[in-house]
Formats: structure tokens, sequence, C-alpha cells
């Protein structure tokens, strides 16, 4: 038994780092696509990039993480901790953004983007303060 929630804890690790790494990225693309004449080569270049990485990354990244997220919350007998419960609400707030950056994938992808690149800019460290509160929650364990 100890032997698998080690397993799932490196396969939860891998994912969150895969799904982190696409949160950051893509709203840096979308700066840059914003900034971008619509019907460009470039325009048309980023569309491909964006697609591909919210659908074959972060999406799938995402998905493993809830799942072997709450496994070893279960696994580990957190599932009635305080930490873990902030954890999870920060986790469905990143989830939120993450549906957020789809609407924005739709909008580039259909030409009707209308936010100027410096909501982007704003919009990509929002990931990167909600990684910040988990992370610290998961290893300190403040309550």
């Amino acid at each position: 038994m100890f032997l698998s929630m080690l397993w799932l804890k490196a396969l939860h690790i891998v994912a969150v780092i895969s799904w982190m790494a696409g949160m950051l990225y893509l709203p840096r693309l979308f700066v840059y696509h914003a900034e971008t004449p619509v019907g460009t080569p470039q325009s048309e270049t980023f569309k491909v990039m964006e697609f591909r990485l919210y659908r074959y990354i972060i999406g799938p990244a995402m998905i493993v993480t809830w799942i072997t997220g709450p496994a070893l919350l279960y696994g580990m007998g957190y599932t009635r901790d305080g930490w873990a419960i902030a954890k999870l609400l920060l986790v469905v707030a990143l989830s939120a953004v993450h549906g957020l950056m789809g609407g924005w994938l739709r909008d580039f992808k259909h030409d009707r983007n209308q936010r100027p690149a410096r909501f982007y800019r704003i919009m990509n460290e929002v990931p990167t303060v909600l990684l910040v509160a988990i992370v610290i929650l998961v290893v300190v364990k403040p309550f």
C-alpha cells in the first residue's frame, strides 16, 4: 500500500507540474496573440499553439491532478484537515481559471478577442498566486 501511495504521489506531482506549466504559458501566448493582427500567419500559428497546449497538455494534466489529488488525500487520511479543504478550494479556483482560459481560447479561435494584452498579462499572475498558496498549504499544513 505504501509503495502505491508513493507512485500515486509521483504521478500527482508530474501532473501538477504539467498543468501549472501550461497555465503559466497559455496566458503569455494570449498576450502575444492579442498584439498580433487578426488573419496574419502569426495569428494562425498562435491559434494552433494555444489549442494544442490546452487540449493535449493542460486538460489531461488537470484531469490527472483531480484524480490523483483526492485519492492521495483520502489514502493518507487528510480528508477532514483544514489545510486540505482550503487547498481543494484553491484548486477549484485554479480549475475555474482553467475554464476561463478555455473561453478566451475560443474567442481567439474565432477572432473575437476583445481584451487587450494587458488583461492577459495580469491574468498570467493568477495561477502563480494560487500555486504559491496551494504549495504553502500542502507543505506547512498551517491548520
